[in-house]
C-alpha cells in the first residue's frame, strides 16, 4: 500500500460515517443537498480528495446522487445498490455457515410474522399452492430438473417476502437467496437421490397452511422444520455446518 494511502482511507471512512450518521440523525433529510465540497472538508477536517472519494463511494452505494453544476443530493427513493455493502459483508463472513443459516431463519421468521399481521395476506395462498404443486410434479417426474425445482423454490420464498409490501425485505430475501444457491442446489440433489421428495414438498405445504390459517404461533416451529435439510449443508470448500437447526 503506498505511503499515506492507509491514512487517506481512514479519512474517507470518517467522512462516509459522518454523512451517514447525519442522515440517520435527521440532520440531512432525503432530497436535501449536501454542503459544498469546501464545507464538507471543513466539517470533517478532511482533504478535498478524501471528500471526493467519500462522495464517490456513497454514490456507488445509492445513498447520494450528483446533479451536474448543482450539487450532491441525498437520495429520496430506495435503490437496491444500498444493499451491496451488506451483501459483501455477508460474503466475507460466510465461513461461519451457522451464523448465515441463522440469519436466513431470522429473516424467514420475521417475514412471516409481518405477513400475518397484514390484511388479505391469504390472497397469495393460491399462487403458493400452485408453486408447491409444480415443485412436486417436477420432483416426481421421470427426469426431474434441480434447476427447475430451485426456480420454483425461489419464487415460493420470494412471493412470501413480497406479501409484506416492503421492498427492503424483498431485496434482502433476494440477496440471501442468491448466496444460498450452492447449498440449496446440493439439498435438492440430495432429496432427489434419497427419494425424500414428499417430505420436502410437505414442508412447503406447512408454510402455505400456516399463512392460509394465520397460525402465527406455529411460525418458529414450521421454520425450524423447514430447515431440517440445512443441517448437513456445506459451503463449497468448507467444513459441514454443525447439526443444529436454528431456532
Amino acid at each position: 500500500m503506498p505511503e499515506g494511502s492507509e491514512k487517506q482511507a481512514s479519512v474517507v471512512e470518517r467522512v462516509i460515517d459522518g454523512i451517514i450518521s447525519s442522515i440517520i440523525n435527521g440532520e440531512f433529510q432525503p432530497g436535501d443537498r449536501l454542503p459544498t465540497e469546501p464545507e464538507l472538508c471543513k466539517q470533517y477536517n478532511a482533504g478535498r480528495n478524501s471528500v471526493r472519494e467519500a462522495i464517490k463511494q456513497l454514490q456507488a452505494y445509492g445513498v447520494v446522487y450528483i446533479r451536474r453544476a448543482d450539487g450532491t443530493y441525498i437520495c429520496d427513493s430506495y435503490d437496491q445498490k444500498m444493499l451491496d455493502p451488506m451483501l459483501y459483508n455477508i460474503i466475507l463472513h460466510k465461513n461461519d455457515w451457522r451464523d448465515f443459516v441463522t440469519l436466513r431463519a431470522v429473516m424467514d421468521i420475521g417475514t412471516l410474522h409481518l405477513a400475518l399481521t397484514l390484511p388479505n395476506v391469504e390472497d397469495c395462498v393460491p399462487e403458493l399452492e400452485r408453486l408447491v404443486e409444480a415443485m412436486e410434479a417436477e420432483m416426481k417426474g421421470a427426469e426431474p430438473s434441480k434447476e427447475r425445482v430451485m426456480e420454483l423454490d425461489t419464487r415460493f420464498h420470494g412471493l412470501i417476502a413480497q406479501t409484506t409490501h416492503n421492498p427492503q425485505i424483498a431485496s434482502v430475501t433476494e440477496y440471501i437467496t442468491r448466496l444460498t444457491v450452492p447449498s440449496r442446489m446440493e439439498t435438492v440433489e440430495r432429496v432427489l437421490r434419497s427419494g425424500d421428495v414428499q417430505h420436502f414438498v410437505d414442508l412447503h405445504r406447512q408454510i402455505v397452511t400456516l399463512i392460509a390459517d394465520r397460525q402465527a404461533e406455529r411460525i418458529v416451529d414450521v421454520v425450524k422444520d423447514h430447515y431440517v435439510y440445512w443441517e448437513n449443508d456445506i459451503v463449497p470448500g468448507q467444513a459441514p455446518a454443525a447439526k443444529e437447526v436454528p431456532g
